[in-house]
């Protein structure tokens, strides 16, 4: 599951760490670009020697390429993060983006409202925190049912708190 709890040893708060769920690891990532050139480049042994390799070569170069910044792009969007931690004295949630950007919301625990919106949000069981007169969205990359079960923690979690 892409987010986990940690106490943080202090009384009554703990830490939620949320980030994208990763389904092919770097090491998966070489051998699949490894593969994918071996692939390509296999039927071009009939054609060494050719006038048509070097009519070939540049394509296949730029298929891999694509794949190859594909994929980085993706791995870079994949470092997103958020953090929310809970304590008594007050809710902070800090998300940073792949670019470095940071976004910071904190409320009173006491205020803060979990909302899940089963079909009226962009997506299906969009998640929010309300609060200190503003609605956060939490963990828009989890899954429909990621979010319902994050929502039931969240709330039992808050409810010990108060």
């Amino acid at each position: 599951m892409p987010y986990a709890w940690t106490e943080t040893g202090t009384e009554g708060e703990a830490r939620l760490t949320l980030w994208p769920y990763r389904s092919l690891p770097v090491k998966g990532f070489v051998t699949f670009i490894a593969i994918t050139a071996t692939m390509l480049l296999v039927p071009l042994l009939a054609l060494l020697g050719t006038v048509l390799l070097w009519g070939i070569l540049p394509f296949i170069l730029i298929a891999v390429g694509g794949v190859w910044w594909a994929f980085h792009r993706n791995y870079r969007d994949g470092t997103l993060t958020e953090v929310l931690t809970l304590s008594p004295a007050r809710v902070d949630l800090l998300r940073r983006a792949p670019d470095g950007a940071e976004k910071h919301w904190q409320a009173n625990p006491y205020w803060v409202a979990v909302t899940l919106y089963p079909a009226k949000g962009p997506v299906p069981n969009y998640l929010t925190l309300k609060g200190d007169g503003r609605e956060v969205e939490l963990g828009a990359f989890l899954t429909p049912e990621e979010r319902a079960r994050l929502a039931s923690e969240l709330q039992e979690r808050l409810a010990r708190l108060r």
